[in-house]
């Protein structure tokens, strides 16, 4: 996998393969060992408050000396913080989530950063191009976590994006082998974007029962709820049923609200509650089947693009 393209040049990263930055998941750890296998790393700000994100900037920068980023939500109340540290940090790559991609893009700009928005279709694709982000990373509903309210898969959102922007496209959204990395860059993204697949590794920060939950669960145990509040994909279990029949019971968004009020993410993803937690996974989860390290998943991810690659060639003629 020798690959020179505008995400790679964009990042200064030796493959296109960029690590999700998944709350409770992506911490120094994960970031600075996907940056030091060539990749790009994110730490996950969605689950820090501020001093904590400038202990895991530190610590990742002590143990590479590869660009990394910062993943930060936009809806958070403290976001404005978040900025500050990371501008202080000097961390020179942001990618930004949930919320509106102009909130903070006036300052990271003047500081020399480059932005990268993440967006579910084409209409807030065209928003984070117009306010002026670097790049967008087009997630589809296959993707785990908090996802559009609008559904478009991976392979449909991909192609309408390259064909309709004018700045460099990521994939997301059901990606997690090598085989998903060539289809993504054959519809025409520079790059990809992968998130449960890293969070079954040795270096994410996630409990162990999450990540043996991550092994043992199968594609079609995954469900869509609280679409009333902000559509989330998450695995089967007794508080994504509960969810469920709240929902379909008409409750408002207040007791919706009221659901989530418990740390969810973090009791199902950090403290390892897989039965009361919010266990958010993508529908790749069924392709995962042993938790590696980072460095064994770069060689997996290299060797089934480039075998897929030499197939597809021997294939066309």
């Amino acid at each position: 996998m020798k690959i020179s393209n505008e995400v790679t040049n964009l990042f200064k990263i030796e493959y296109p393969i960029i690590q999700a930055g998944m709350v409770w998941v992506s911490g120094w750890k994960l970031a600075s060992a996907v940056s030091n296998n060539g990749g790009l790393g994110l730490i996950g700000a969605g689950s820090m408050k501020p001093e904590l994100l400038r202990e895991h900037i530190r610590k990742c920068r002590n143990t590479t000396d590869k660009p990394f980023g910062v993943n930060i939500p936009l809806l958070r109340s403290d976001a404005e913080d978040l900025v500050n540290v990371t501008i202080k940090e000097n961390v020179k790559i942001v990618f930004t989530s949930a919320g509106h991609p102009g909130k903070f893009i006036d300052i990271l700009k003047k500081n020399n950063i480059i932005v990268v928005h993440v967006v579910p279709s084409l209409k807030f694709a065209k928003k984070a191009e117009s306010v002026g982000c670097d790049a967008i990373v087009g997630e589809g509903v296959e993707a785990g976590g908090h996802n559009g309210a609008d559904e478009i898969t991976t392979f449909c959102l991909i192609p309408e994006l390259v064909d309709l922007l004018s700045i460099p496209v990521i994939a997301a959204g059901g990606i997690a082998d090598g085989r998903g990395i060539l289809a993504a860059l054959a519809l025409g993204a520079e790059g990809v974007q992968i998130g449960t697949r890293f969070a079954a590794t040795v270096e994410s920060s996630a409990h162990p029962n999450y990540k043996k939950m991550l092994v043992e669960t199968k594609e079609n145990d995954t469900v869509l709820i609280l679409k009333k509040i902000g559509l989330a994909r998450v695995i089967k279990n007794q508080f994504s049923n509960s969810a469920a029949q709240l929902e379909s019971s008409g409750a408002s968004n207040k007791d919706l609200l009221h659901l989530l009020d418990k740390k969810r993410e973090k009791l199902g993803i950090f403290e390892g509650d897989l039965e009361n937690g919010m266990i958010e996974a993508g529908q790749s989860v069924g392709q995962i089947d042993k938790i590696l390290t980072v460095n064994e998943l770069f060689m997996k991810l290299i060797t089934e693009f480039n075998n897929s690659f030499q197939n597809l060639k021997n294939e066309v003629h």
